[in-house]
């Protein structure tokens, strides 16, 4: 026999940044290798709970108290040998910068691994060991790259000196402040790069103008051109290096290799004017990806800085930081609400926009009992708040459910800014294709530095002709091509309450040709409710609906729920016989007994399974015709005499017909219903909605099997309402969630997840991301078409100028084009 334990992972592991840390991994592994424990597993968070570790261990091998000693200690012993570091930084201007940083950062001895996004976010494993904080804050220091602010790892603390400013600062012991000077953020702070660059246009065009007015000494305009050079390279020089000592061949480089190329041969102008170019495009890319981050950022800012919170009588208002769940929040009318919860007191309209995307005020009213509310059960649409959302002109008083750095603003924001991390099949190629090219294109050079011995010409002649190939060559459009339209695709979705986790996904989406509905709470509203009740052969409706709420009630399947509710509803005060000994049978209904006798209430297909008398013909009929009405059916039988027949209607959602003609005109070649119902019923639904295919009648492991099939004809995506269609999301090409705004384990399960429930929001969702591969397929041809132009044409004579121009502007056309994705309305 096993039982099993469940651990709060946090408190296992105390500094992991989430769950999918290698250290959760390590945990899992320690404790598996102990015999009496079967199988570790980690359980995702729900309802603000933490993720819990749960162990599944024999007893008579192994205690309880002995697991919970033994999973403290292994989680002590890793967290004292490796260090987490989660930081926001400033000086990773592009995913080229944001690679070399991470692979730098990797070589550090003791560094386990390293992540660097172009959203300025660092992530950092480490063996304590080998290394500290102090370490890894100094090769950053030394990449130009500043820590905005982080937590400071309170076992490095024993090992570092901290500053007579750090010591003195308010809160220390939990937070180290920015670093200052201009090792971070460069000599004038954030614009940096683009300050460098107009200094070293002045100097080129000055120099230009010099030299063609007379008494001017000639070292003059040289002088000026040199400080073109400096201007225009301080940062080039920097990255190059940086990216050298990474062991690649960057861009960086190429332009440098061409600059000093141009300056041997006595071409001053040349040179300054590709690195004032190249450094101005540099800058200008810095600022159109910071556009794009600043769009995720923005849904950050969402939140009130402050709340005002009922404590002890009488209220006060206090960071958002330090409400604590179970606080009393008032937010007045046209406030921000500061945190999720649910509404207490007061009814108002919340413009929830900013979270779930949805376009209409939704209605807010208090719960009946507030003092004994499960978050999971009780709460609906109508009583659950948001942190960020915009209240209307009622006062509200809520009650707090989670902690500000729990809020699913929070998770969103978090979700947003990881998902640009996640490289899509396009970056990833373009990312290897470019580890090959740069290295072809330098052999390249070396061969046209000696074309002067077939050809005949000068060396300068050579010379010049192979740094004016290496500035065509440089792919630098190609790095930026995909990567901005990647970061701006996924900034536009949250903007619009769908959450896509990263590139691939986004990508995916854009090449569906099918699309798999699960139908109830998806194409219908979720809310089944009894339309029919048809006794059969002398049985009273009150018989009928009595033994029906009476085997249901202990059952929490939404038909058996629709049933307790119409049954409570119409039998007034009359008592109900209590059942006992329920028993699911999947897919097909239940059995329990009341009075000692055995009751079965489900499908048609149930009675032809089990053993008794055969369900009669004239039920068969009522059944069919039920069905033909679009009607789902239950049919009773009490020992071995049948009472006759429920019907029960789940409502389509008023837009449905409509969303499913908008993905036909996107591009959507055929839909498919997938459903537990009975085949009738889920036909009658589809021909009223329009979808091409229905396939009733299926069992939970039939879904999968559904999609699995149809993905081996074509890219599928499944839509569910959440956790309970993982299995089949999980098959398919994209799983996408609905309705995820109060569930974390459905943000977690879903590749996309429409934050309301709200199935519009589907077609903006597969549109935005056409429109992405879209865009992403014209910047690759931009970028390589520039390629494929400027090589010939410098191999034919193409002077280094014009050179730079076309190779500048493709760079910053890619950039442009991909940041239209922010305006996309769909």
């Amino acid at each position: 026999m096993t039982d099993r334990i469940q651990l709060d992972l946090p408190i296992l592991l105390p500094e992991i940044p989430d769950a999918k840390d290698a250290c959760v991994d390590r945990l899992t592994t320690s404790l598996r290798s102990h015999e009496g424990i079967d199988r570790v597993h980690v359980t995702p968070a729900d309802n603000g709970e933490p993720n819990r570790l749960c162990v599944h261990y024999d007893p008579e091998a192994m205690s309880l108290p002995r697991i919970r000693q033994l999973a403290k200690s292994l989680g002590t012993e890793i967290t004292g040998h490796y260090g987490h570091l989660v930081w926001g930084v400033e000086g990773i201007s592009h995913p080229r910068r944001a690679r070399t940083i991470a692979k730098r950062l990797r070589q550090i001895e003791g560094v386990v691994e390293a992540e660097a996004s172009a959203s300025e976010r660092i992530r950092v494993e480490y063996d304590r060991s080998a290394t500290g904080e102090a370490e890894i804050r100094s090769v950053l220091r030394s990449m130009g790259v500043r820590v905005q602010g982080s937590v400071i790892d309170a076992q490095d603390l024993e090992s570092e000196t901290v500053s007579e400013e750090d010591a003195q600062a308010p809160g220390h012991a939990e937070t180290r402040g920015e670093e200052h000077g201009h090792d971070g953020g460069g000599i004038f702070g954030e614009r940096t790069e683009l300050i460098l660059a107009i200094l070293a246009g002045v100097c080129v065009a000055t120099g230009f103008g010099l030299s063609f007015t007379g008494g001017v000494p000639e070292w003059v305009p040289w002088g000026l051109y040199v400080g073109g050079y400096a201007f225009g390279g301080y940062n080039t020089v920097r990255e190059a290096i940086d990216t050298l000592r990474a062991g690649d061949f960057e861009v960086d480089f190429l332009m440098l290799v061409a600059a000093a190329g141009a300056a041997a041969l006595g071409k001053w102008l040349e040179g300054a004017f590709l690195l004032f170019l190249f450094s101005l495009g540099h800058a200008l890319e810095h600022y159109a990806m910071g556009r794009a981050r600043q769009a995720i950022e923005s849904l950050a800012d969402l939140a009130p800085d402050t709340a005002l919170v009922q404590r002890n009588g009488t209220q006060q208002e206090i960071p958002i930081e330090n409400l604590e769940v179970g606080d009393t929040v008032i937010v007045k009318p046209n406030e921000r609400i500061p945190a999720d919860g649910f509404v207490t007191d007061g009814k108002s309209a919340v413009n929830q926009a900013p979270v779930t995307g949805e376009s209409v005020p939704v209605d807010k009213a208090p719960v009946e009992r507030p003092d004994s509310v499960d978050e999971s059960t009780d709460l609906g649409a109508a009583n659950r708040v948001y942190a960020g959302t915009i209240n209307g002109s009622g006062a509200l008083t809520v009650r707090v459910t989670r902690r500000a750095g729990e809020s699913t603003l929070s998770r969103v924001v978090q979700m947003v800014t990881e998902a640009e991390a996640e490289k899509s099949p396009t970056e990833r190629f373009t990312d290897r294709f470019e580890r090959i090219f740069v290295p072809f294109v330098l052999g390249l050079v070396v061969l046209l530095l000696f074309a002067w011995v077939p050809l005949e010409e000068t060396f300068a002649d050579s010379f010049y002709r192979a740094m004016a190939v290496l500035v065509a060559a440089s792919p630098c459009a190609l790095a930026i091509a995909t990567p901005s339209a990647v970061l701006s695709g996924v900034a536009r979705a949250g903007q619009g309450g769908v959450l896509v986790k990263g590139g691939g996904p986004l990508e995916q989406l854009g090449r569906l040709g099918a699309v798999a509905f699960d139908k109830t709470g998806t194409l219908t509203e979720g809310d089944p409710r009894v339309t029919d009740v048809r006794p059969y052969n002398g049985t009273s409706k009150e018989d009928l609906l009595q033994a029906a709420v009476a085997a249901e009630k202990l059952s929490d399947h939404p038909l058996a729920e629709a049933v307790v509710r119409h049954g409570r509803e119409h039998l007034g005060d009359r008592t109900l016989e209590e059942a006992t000994e329920m028993e699911s049978i999947t897919g097909r209904g239940i059995r329990a007994s009341i009075g000692g006798l055995p009751v079965h209430v489900g499908k048609a297909e149930l009675f032809d399974e089990i053993d008794g008398p055969p369900l009669p013909n004239a039920l068969r009929k009522t059944v069919a015709s039920l069905e033909a009405d679009g009607r789902t059916t239950v049919i009773v039988r009490r020992n071995e005499t049948y009472l006759g027949v429920i019907g029960i209607a789940d409502t389509p959602r008023d837009t449905a017909a409509e969303v499913v003609e908008r993905l036909r005109q996107t591009g959507i070649r055929r839909m498919v219903m997938i459903s537990g119902d009975n085949q009738r019923v889920v036909d009658a639904v589809a021909k009223r909605l329009g979808i091409d295919e229905a396939r009733g009648d299926l069992l939970p492991d039939d879904k999968v099997e559904t999609v699995r099939t149809l993905r081996q004809e074509e890219d599928v995506a499944m839509v569910g309402d959440g956790v309970n269609d993982a299995p089949a999301m999980a098959n398919a090409t994209v799983g996408i969630a609905m309705g995820t705004a109060g569930s974390d384990v459905a943000l977690e399960t879903a590749d996309v997840a429409l934050m309301a429930d709200e199935l519009g929001h589907l077609p903006f969702a597969v549109g935005l991301s056409r429109q992405t591969s879209l865009i992403i397929r014209q910047n690759l041809w931009i970028a390589l078409g520039m390629v494929a132009l400027l090589i010939p044409a410098t191999l034919l004579g193409l002077q280094i100028g014009p050179a730079v121009v076309l190779h500048e502007g493709s760079t910053l056309l890619v950039v442009g084009n991909a940041l239209r994705l922010l305006r996309y309305s769909g």
